[in-house]
């Protein structure tokens, strides 16, 4: 018998929802398979928001980690990866803060151009790209174009205004094109 898509969908959620069942009883092979299914996903998340490696293998540890202490607040109503997913953002955000505030405003006099804009011979990765953006348009793009959150779903994780979050985005995706093209201003 072949798997429809959706029964194999449903099959890995249960298998999922096992291993998050086995956690639970402190089963430590059952959170070993879950750091393995969720840990290349929640490191990109880590390094494209925070752009720097180290930090981001760090974040992701600690991720797990805090998973593991608060599985008992997991109440299953989203899947597991998605709880993990949010509880990734809010500590990289925290970090992030802790690190340097955010910028939020629409000033961004305090960067140096020519510092930003890679030079027409240099060819530059989308990845390189998103992580040259200033931290408050990197995050923003990240979040919306990469997550899929909503403006209103970021201005409340990062507690700053809707429009701001859309001058972010706007503001990045101008940085983006002029990084990625070949006539550079």
């Amino acid at each position: 018998m072949v798997e429809t898509g959706q029964d194999a969908l449903s099959g890995n959620q249960m298998d999922e929802d096992a291993l998050v069942e086995g956690a639970r009883r402190n089963d430590m092979r059952a959170f070993e398979q879950l750091y393995r299914l969720h840990s290349g996903r929640i490191y990109g998340l880590c390094f494209r928001l925070c752009n720097d490696r180290e930090m981001a293998e760090d974040l992701t540890q600690e991720a797990f980690v805090l998973a593991w202490r608060k599985l008992d607040s997991f109440r299953g109503e989203s899947a597991f990866g998605s709880w993990l997913y949010r509880i990734s953002i809010n500590l990289v955000l925290s970090y992030l803060r802790k690190r340097k505030p955010l910028i939020t405003s629409l000033d961004y006099e305090n960067y140096e151009q020519a510092d930003n804009i890679a030079p027409p011979e240099e060819q530059m990765s989308l990845e390189a790209a998103i992580g040259k953006l200033p931290p408050g348009a990197r995050i923003v793009f990240v979040l919306y174009s990469i997550e899929g959150y909503s403006h209103n779903e970021i201005s409340n994780t990062l507690k700053i205004a809707t429009g701001s979050s859309k001058a972010q985005l706007h503001r990045a995706r101008q940085l983006l094109q002029g990084y990625l093209s070949n006539d550079n201003p």
